[in-house]
């Protein structure tokens, strides 16, 4: 869908911002921290574990939205003697401030997420800690752990090695500034470089059959001037950015794996009915996906701002649905899947590059960094291995329940006392078993919701342009409904 924003007048956005603390409340989200959570952080901060190993000299850069405090990766690239690439990936030391079994562990155990609300984060750590001391902050030095990953001239991985080591952030840079650098021809080599290594990983994901769905995002955004709702497709430096990310993720798997403990990040392949049905949802898209055609490279031939690509794309999130975390420590009796892959990625792959945001990062850079250097991986790591993956599941559940309540509020406040109203919009999904019914994806506001049968009932048309009638819009229940006309 095309990326429509519409303002919220400032005195709407006060009372929206009533509702979202009354929506925190209702979620039993805490936003308030334990004074020995804070006290423990402070001491922290003032008192990290710091390496021995100083790397502050290597230009590291990172890549994150503006305004981001909480800064988890910073990265450095270059050309290797010889031929090929050389990425160096810091990753934000959490375990260096968090003593294992303390306050701020506790707590962090029992939030799991950093939660994201409009008007307010809910972070997994204190600030003194995820904003501050830990966080990759340009001209600071920060306790990480520093991956060095080679690559041959093909973008292949050939040598991971990681080590605990003090770095600093030399410059801090956001998706829109890399993409107008290289875009306009004024890349240094660093960003030239993030754009070869990052388009030759995207390769070797071809060549792997893995595949990164650019589906565009609905995002509520607080301004000066009030709520912004609009959608964002991603730019080609999302995806740069994305790549280092998933192959640090996929040398951590393999470290992993060959050592026999360690926590995955798994996603089961889905069953052939299920794209039995995408071949058919295609067809009514106008879609053209030749059977010899495989579904990644028709993936990487959508174009995301087009309506009818749009909603095919969204139909294909489907695929993803079963992702979950696998716990396993072979010398305790806890196996490895069987299947330790992810699907969409097409290798075995690990979440441990958000450890400031994502309590499972923590556990399994603690494995990768005691395998890494040949010691025994610490024992509350270990013994707290075979929760995480519950834990982890309980916080993704938790997170995607405020996303959506997020967005259903802000969707209900722009449209409150419009009810009778028609809009263009695009029929994105149809209910299998009630044809007439499904979901719309308006144009303008940037608001997608359930769509109702029209009186006649007749089949709601996939992928098409309809027009709607708004026929209930309650933020007090979160509730949009539309009726198609």
């Amino acid at each position: 869908m095309p990326r429509r924003k519409l303002r919220v007048k400032a005195a709407d956005s006060a009372r929206i911002n009533t509702e979202l603390t009354e929506l925190r409340t209702r979620l039993e989200i805490h936003t308030e921290w334990p004074e020995a959570v804070l006290a423990e952080a402070e001491e922290a901060a003032e008192r990290p574990r710091t390496p021995e190993l100083d790397a502050t000299d290597l230009p590291l850069f990172t890549v994150d939205p503006p305004g981001s405090r909480d800064l988890d990766q910073a990265m450095h690239l270059t050309h290797r003697p010889g031929g090929g690439y050389r990425v160096h990936y810091a990753i934000a030391d959490v375990a260096a401030f968090v003593h294992p079994g303390g306050a701020v562990d506790t707590e962090a155990r029992r939030r799991v997420e950093t939660l994201y609300f409009p008007d307010h984060r809910v972070p997994l750590h204190p600030a003194r800690i995820s904003e501050d001391a830990a966080s990759l902050l340009p001209g600071e030095p920060r306790p990480a752990l520093l991956w060095q990953l080679d690559l041959d001239a093909d973008g292949a991985l050939v040598l991971a090695d990681l080590r605990r080591a003090m770095v600093r952030s030399h410059r801090r840079l956001d998706y829109a500034a890399v993409q107008r650098a290289v875009d306009l021809g004024g890349a240094d080599e660093q960003l030239a470089l993030l754009a070869t290594v990052g388009r030759l990983r995207e390769q070797q994901e071809r060549e792997r059959g893995g595949v990164s769905l650019p589906v565009p995002e609905q995002e509520v955004e607080e301004t000066l001037h009030g709520y912004v709702l609009g959608y964002r497709a991603p730019v080609p430096a999302d995806g740069w950015n994305a790549q280092i990310s998933l192959l640090t993720g996929m040398a951590a798997a393999e470290m992993m794996l060959d050592a026999g403990i360690g926590l995955l990040r798994t996603l089961p392949a889905a069953p052939a009915s299920a794209y039995e049905r995408l071949r058919l949802i295609a067809a009514a898209l106008d879609v053209d996906w030749p059977q010899a055609l495989p579904y990644p490279e028709l993936i990487r031939s959508l174009d995301p701002d087009a309506p009818l690509d749009a909603a095919f794309l969204n139909a294909c999130t489907g695929l993803l649905r079963g992702a979950g975390y696998h716990a396993f420590d072979e010398a305790r009796g806890l196996p490895a899947p069987a299947d330790p892959g992810h699907a969409a990625i097409a290798a075995p792959y690990a979440h441990c590059t958000a450890p400031l945001r994502r309590l499972g990062d923590r556990f399994a850079q603690e494995v990768c960094a005691a395998v890494a250097a040949g010691e025994e991986v610490p024992a509350w790591a270990r013994e707290a291995l075979s929760a995480v993956p519950a834990l982890m599941a309980s916080g993704d559940r938790r997170a995607a329940e405020v996303e959506r309540a997020c967005v259903d509020l802000v969707e209900a406040e722009l449209l409150a006392g419009r009810e009778g109203e028609s809009f263009p919009a695009v029929v994105v999904d149809v209910d299998g078993r009630r044809p007439g019914t499904g979901t719309v994806q308006l144009r303008e506001p940037a608001v997608r919701a359930r769509c109702d049968a029209s009186p006649t009932g007749a089949p709601l048309p996939l992928g098409r342009v309809v027009d709607v009638r708004l026929t209930a819009a309650d933020p007090a229940t979160r509730t949009v409904r539309f009726a198609a006309v």
